[in-house]
């Protein structure tokens, strides 16, 4: 369904995770899943006509308590109705503050698929329960790890290990062990880039090493860390340790993988990695000062 309106183009968002409705004009929601797999019966599944009466005309996102109307039976949702200044944008009329509690009570009775069904979730889930599930399920895909540049792809692990090697060129290793050279021709140029990431597999899952130079205050700093590419359940079954010296002195840092449900900036701003202040890393590199060259070694293991 497409907006007639290009007025309101401009102000479509995603939607919010709303609880079930504690309204007492509305029906009790189940809080109960509907697993066709489990279940004799069918589940009250919505029809695409019954989708339409609870989309938005304006964000085309679906509606949720408290759902307005206007004189005319025209319906809008609770975030749009400050937007479009207590305007109907169907037939322009003032909205008031009428409710459309039939709606509401027949939302209240619908039972809907995951939007992740394709990605293996097969619950059903009560209408006002549906976002919320979305918001944690377990087969939602992830966001691409690259830092590189803002790439927008998402998918499965699968998905995306492919999606690194042959679209952004990722150096992809076996073995939990590694040993990783850096070289910078001027350390006094930190441009807040990501200078490498490498993807390695071992214990049959994926990890990706995040290596780069950021500013931090007045002066840039240079971090490296890891990232579990899976959830974070499963992150920590898995422990990591990075070093990195020279001239006779190491730092070391040992912790635990950061699932890439966090976004690398989370990851690096929480400063949740192997942290080494410039002139450190400058009097590692020996010569003149004038060459960044770290040599960062480190390994993975999982925990018993």
């Amino acid at each position: 369904m497409t907006s007639a309106n290009p007025y309101f183009d401009d102000i479509r968002n995603k939607p919010e995770v709303i609880d079930p409705p504690q309204d007492d004009d509305m029906m009790d929601v189940s809080e109960s899943v509907s697993d066709p797999a489990r279940s004799g019966g069918k589940p009250n599944v919505v029809s695409s006509s019954v989708r339409e009466l609870l989309e938005c005309p304006v964000c085309l996102n679906a509606m949720y308590p408290p759902i307005h109307q206007c004189s005319n039976g025209h319906t809008l949702c609770s975030g749009c109705k400050p937007r479009v200044h207590n305007r109907c944008p169907t037939c322009r009329h003032e909205l008031g503050n009428i409710r459309c509690l039939a709606l509401e009570k027949v939302a209240a009775s619908l039972e809907l698929p995951c939007k992740y069904q394709t990605f293996g979730c097969v619950g059903i889930y009560p209408y006002y329960s549906k976002l919320k599930h979305e918001s944690q399920c377990i087969y939602r895909p992830y966001n691409c790890p690259y830092a590189g540049s803002e790439c927008s792809v998402i998918g499965d692990i699968p998905f995306l290990v492919s999606h690194l090697k042959d679209d952004h060129k990722v150096d992809m290793h076996n073995g939990s062990t590694f040993n990783h050279r850096y070289v910078k021709s001027n350390p006094q140029e930190v441009e807040n880039a990501t200078w490498m990431l490498t993807v390695f597999s071992c214990f049959g899952q994926y990890f990706c090493l995040h290596f780069e130079a950021f500013q931090l205050g007045m002066a840039p700093v240079y971090i490296a860390f890891l990232r579990f590419m899976g959830d974070d359940n499963e992150a920590k079954n898995y422990s990591y340790s990075l070093e990195v010296g020279g001239n006779g002195r190491k730092m070391v840092w040992q912790g635990v993988p950061r699932s890439i449900r966090d976004s690398h900036r989370k990851v690096r701003d929480s400063f949740d990695g192997l942290i080494i202040q410039r002139n450190m890393a400058l009097f590692f590199s020996g010569g003149d000062r004038k060459e960044l060259k770290l040599r960062v070694t480190g390994r993975i293991w999982k925990e018993q």
